[in-house]
């Protein structure tokens, strides 16, 4: 049994039960646990197993007690469900603390749709879970394809609904889905759909439109799905919630650069004029940069000096060449330039273009 605590500040690390045991009563057990000291307020508990090596059929949990030993702040859980443990099954649930003159969250149950090519033929063979993320936290990995309703299937297209329970998530944010399976093959994903099951809206559409390849002797495939965009009921609040989730998609597309330009160390080496530099990928080119916002210089392109630039664009892909000059500005505006090294900051990728003229 592991339990997972959600704080103001953050959630824990799973936290085992095992070998933790004070004294066991009747239907009873005690354990210490200590939790980092930066969770804040907790506001929701989640509980479950985290192996099913044990040949344990179901686990009923009837109440939960929690005490902080420092503050003597008590918390209590009546939980009166059991756990089901089928080999595919959901092994987790959520519950919200009441804290007194705080309101509590509330459980909630999600249905998530999956829209897809190929997934039910292959279920069998495949494990794919996925971890919803919102305003209050997220729902930890929940099995997809363990008991689906709904199912529908097509020639060439086919979804099936799947239901989540939750602690309320507030406005979701992205969907993370984690694929293996235990033979080579590819599913095709089209697209994700996430309400809340008593409601029509707003529904919450994640755009997938991928073919992964699953490989069998290769770790799982991890994919993060950003909310594309929001069906409401109301038009007007729709066109306003789309444009930021398109707002937002641009940004997380984005790849930041830092580029450190080297000066080389000669008479009249450095340059006033207007330096500018184009990157060039195997994927795209950025648009033109000026390098005018110095981080260590206010004054750029001394001699003997490195001048460090952070700037942001679209993905490029591997770099294998720049365009980079000036505009001849001031007087004796000529440049003697050692090197340019870049850092992909999202791939952690140094590229170094040495020019030395």
């Amino acid at each position: 049994l592991v339990m997972v605590f959600y704080g103001s500040n953050g959630k824990s690390n799973p936290v085992s039960m095992e070998n933790k045991v004070e004294h066991q009563a009747k239907n009873q057990i005690t354990h210490d646990i200590h939790l980092p000291s930066d969770l804040g307020m907790i506001y929701k508990v989640r509980l479950g197993l985290q192996s099913l090596e044990n040949n344990i059929s179901q686990l009923s949990l009837c109440h939960c007690k929690m005490q902080n030993t420092s503050t003597l702040d008590t918390f209590s859980l009546t939980i009166n469900k059991t756990l089901p443990l089928s080999l595919n099954g959901d092994r987790w649930i959520e519950f919200p603390v009441e804290w007194p003159l705080i309101e509590a969250l509330s459980v909630v149950t999600y249905h998530l749709t999956v829209f897809s090519r190929n997934i039910l033929s292959e279920r069998n063979l495949v494990h794919m879970s996925a971890c919803i993320y919102g305003t209050h936290g997220d729902t930890g990995d929940r099995s997809l394809l363990w008991s689906l309703q709904n199912v529908q299937q097509g020639e060439d297209n086919e979804s099936f609904l799947v239901i989540v329970d939750a602690v309320e998530l507030g406005e979701l944010d992205k969907v993370v889905l984690l694929i293996s399976s235990k033979t080579d093959c590819k599913l095709d994903i089209k697209k994700l759909h996430l309400k809340e099951a008593v409601k029509d809206h707003p529904i919450y559409v994640f755009e997938v439109n991928e073919a992964f390849s699953v490989d069998a002797n290769k770790t799982e495939i991890q994919r993060e799905i950003p909310v594309s965009f929001v069906i409401r009921g109301d038009k007007q609040k729709n066109d306003i919630d789309n444009n930021l989730y398109r707002e937002r998609s641009q940004a997380r597309n984005l790849t930041e650069y830092t580029i450190k330009v080297y000066t080389g160390d000669k008479r009249g080496a450095g340059t006033d004029a207007n330096v500018h530099i184009i990157l060039f990928g195997n994927e795209d080119k950025s648009e033109i940069f000026q390098l005018s916002q110095s981080l260590e210089h206010q004054d750029p392109f001394e001699r003997g000096k490195v001048d460090t630039f952070k700037i942001k664009t679209k993905k490029l892909g591997s770099l294998h060449s720049i365009e980079i000059g000036h505009d001849g500005k001031g007087f004796a505006s000529g440049w003697f330039l050692e090197k340019v090294e870049i850092t992909d900051v999202s791939r952690n990728s140094v590229y170094c273009f040495n020019c030395n003229r």
